[in-house]
């Protein structure tokens, strides 16, 4: 078994959320798979059903206004995933995940931000003919984590 100072830490949440069910699956699954936090970007958090494990009472949440102000905020030492199906990405297949990271995802209808995808210190996609749903993607990314570093 991984110790906590050996397994690092993750933080997870999209820019400019489209819907709130979204995001109340994705808290759900960050609280399953882990997460140390949760966050958005752009449009809020709001409380709705698909919460059912009140995730942003168990965990921090945090929302930022813009790109800038999230990724001047970063943890320190965090490296920045983006999720985003483009040609520099790698694929999540072959993805060795930083110990100490931010995972990003963008809405289904506009990914992520030119800048964000700029900023981010490694880019990462799965094998899909299609964009899939943004709390079906971090699920699939904060899964694929979970079983390459082995926590119990």
């Amino acid at each position: 078994m991984i110790n906590n100072l050996e397994q690092g830490f993750f933080g997870i949440g999209i820019q400019n959320g489209k819907t709130p069910e979204n995001l109340g699956v994705l808290w759900r699954s960050a609280q399953n798979l882990g997460a140390s936090f949760i966050f958005t970007i752009g449009n809020r958090y709001a409380k709705q059903a698909c919460d059912t494990h009140k995730a942003t009472g168990a965990m921090p949440y945090f929302h930022y206004e813009n790109f800038e102000d999230f990724y001047n905020n970063l943890p320190k030492g965090a490296q920045l995933v983006g999720v985003e199906k483009n040609d520099e990405a790698e694929q999540l297949e072959t993805f060795t995940h930083p110990r100490r990271c931010v995972y990003l995802l963008g809405a289904e209808d506009h990914g992520l931000s030119k800048l964000a995808q700029e900023k981010s210190h490694f880019l990462v996609k799965f094998k899909s003919e299609l964009s899939l749903n943004v709390s079906v993607a971090g699920s699939i990314v904060m899964y694929d984590r979970q079983a390459k570093l082995n926590f119990s």
